[in-house]
Formats: C-alpha cells, structure tokens, sequence
C-alpha cells in the first residue's frame, strides 16, 4: 500500500490506539477521532494478563503467541514514550470452593499449563491472616497488568503532538465511501478503521450484524494496610498499583443502569471471599466490556467495502489481543497478507 492518504481511526480504546501505534511503526499517516468519555471499558479496564483463566481453568486463547508480542509491544512504547505502564507481575489463583478444587487436580498436570507455572511457590501460597487461602491454588508467571488510563493517555499525548488526534465522533452516515477511498468532513483517508467497542453495536452502518454480548464491569479502589505485591484472585482479584492504591472487581453485569452503588455492594462481596483485612473503597468506575458471541475478536474489512475495516470484541482481552489483531490487520492493509479466518470479520457475517 503506498497510499500517502491517511487512514481514520475511529475510537481511541485499547484497538483504536494499538491501530495507531503500528501504522506509526510503518510510517503511515492516521486521524484519530475519539469522544474522550471520561470513564470506558479501555480506561476503566484492569488490564490483566493472566494465562490460566476462567471457571474451566483453561490457559487463555493463544496465550502463548499473543503474551509475548503483547509485553513486547508495550516495552517498546514505553522507550519510546519514557514512561513505564506494563507491570509484570505474579498472579496467584485461590479456590473458593471444592468444585474449582476438583477441577484443579485434572488441569494442575496438562502440558500446555507448564509453562505458565510457578512451580516453587511459596508455602503457605499467600498470607492467611490478611487473604483466605484455606484451600489452597497456584501461582502464576509471565502475567502481569497494564495502566491502560496511563497508556492511553501518554499514546494520545505522543500522537495529539504530532497533530493525529481529534476530539469527536464518527458518524457513519457522515462517511462517504468509494472504491478509491473514505471521505469525511472534506478529509480524504485511504480507509476508515472502526474500533468503537460495544458503540459499534445495534446503530452500525457498517457492521450491524455483529452479534454483541457485551458486559457492564464496575472495578474499586481501596484502601488497605495488606503488604502485596502479586495480583490475587478468589472470586474477586486484587492488584496494588504503584502509588500504593489497590483496584479489586470485578462485576459481570447485562443491565447497564443499575445504581453504581449496587454494582459495588457486589464487589464487596466479591471481596469478603478473598480479603481478611480491613479496607476502605474510595472510588468505583464503570466500563462496558466489547464481547462478541463466540468469537475472541474481529478485525478486517468489510464484505462489500473494501476501505472500510474494523477491529472490535476483544473483550475483557483487550491488552493481550489488541497488540497482535491490529498487527494483523495493518499487514493486511499495508502487505496484503491474509487473515485467520477464526477472527477475520468477512469469515463471520
């Protein structure tokens, strides 16, 4: 592609700016437009990356490739930006209950869990005067978390500098779209790239059949006198940032206008199963996970317009995936290289 028009982001979250980041490593031009809400599911986000995830304890979709790019990509933001907002870190699992126990003994020996391990863990696993650990868990490398406030907001900086960065919103019908490329408020662009989130749901032009079962989150701050520097989980997880503050969540809600005060009343009980010690919440924001049934992500462009593309549903994923999807997509761009069809967008309309 040596089209030395620039390219449209739309939405300034986790994708949009993963997008920016590797057309600025190609030297391709780009506009970022984005509201700047004050509380989204990218700036909201706990930006774990945690390999042995969910109920089921299974090592999270291709951890193994999507880990180390992902770890990568930030380390090199952060040279260049000199700031420093990927933490790695230990994420130690505790069991809540028996059934999560049980579960353990068959998955605790499987192949592709080994790497991800610790296998000398400390004994007892956590403090158990500050943390129930009565049952026991593991302890997990290579994890680690991502300030995505910070990220974001050093990434807009960087690129607002060099003149890249819009404050707005896209509107679909305000797009004039060609086979030679996308035109928007007498701007012309080579390609107009969707990354909205769960925004992009049921009012897209573009991609409405995109099929979203996106996620309320609400995550708190608090305060606590526990000495920790690893991220812990027992049906809620906590994490110390570096200012000394904690952030633990987090809510899995449908309805989006419950009373925030409800959503941390659940937090608190989430909390009374993981946390002995006193600890006081000081804050509590909300943000909307962009989940697409059964799919891990979408990224690609659109059946019938071949300059309109998008990047979308990573989920609660978001800091693993969106390093390598808007690799893939801007190769595809930029290369012509193909796309896997289990996230391509054509593969799933």
């Amino acid at each position: 592609m040596s089209d030395l028009r620039p390219v449209l982001i739309a939405g300034q979250g986790l994708a949009g700016t993963a997008v920016a980041w590797r057309l600025w490593e190609r030297q391709v031009p780009f506009l970022i437009v984005d509201p700047q809400a004050e509380q989204t599911s990218s700036k909201v986000a706990a930006g774990l990356v945690t390999p042995i995830t969910g109920m089921r304890l299974n090592l999270s979709w291709r951890m193994a490739t999507l880990a180390p790019e992902a770890v990568g990509f930030y380390e090199n933001i952060e040279t260049r930006l000199g700031l420093k907002f990927y933490h790695p870190a230990p994420h130690v699992r505790l069991f809540k209950n028996e059934r999560e126990l049980k579960i353990w003994e068959t998955r605790s020996t499987a192949p592709e869990l080994q790497p991800w391990l610790e296998p000398a863990p400390p004994a007892p696993l956590v403090d158990e005067t500050s943390f129930h650990g009565e049952l026991g868990g593991f302890q997990q490398r290579h994890s680690g978390w991502l300030d995505t406030a910070a990220y974001l907001e050093t990434s807009r900086t960087f690129f607002a500098a060099q003149q890249r960065v819009q404050t707005g919103e896209v509107d679909d019908q305000d797009l004039a779209v060609t086979a030679e490329g996308v035109t928007w408020q007498g701007l012309d662009f080579s390609h107009v790239v969707f990354c909205r989130g769960w925004q992009e749901s049921g009012s897209s032009r573009f991609f409405p059949w995109l099929e979203f079962d996106a996620a309320r989150g609400v995550i708190a701050t608090l305060r606590t006198d526990v000495v920790e520097h690893r991220i812990l989980n027992r049906g809620a997880w906590m994490l110390r940032r570096p200012d000394g503050a904690w952030r633990a969540g987090s809510t899995y809600e449908f309805d989006f206008n419950r009373p925030l005060e409800d959503s941390v009343a659940e937090v608190r009980r989430k909390l009374e199963g993981l946390l002995k010690a006193p600890y006081e919440i000081t804050a509590a924001q909300a943000g909307v996970r962009p989940i697409i049934k059964r799919l891990p992500a979408v990224v690609g462009r659109h059946p019938s317009h071949e300059r309109v593309c998008v990047l979308n549903g990573l989920g609660s994923k978001g800091v693993l995936r969106s390093p390598t999807m808007a690799r893939l997509l801007v190769e595809h761009l930029l290369d012509g290289s193909e796309l896997d069809a289990e996230v391509d967008v054509r593969s799933h309309p």
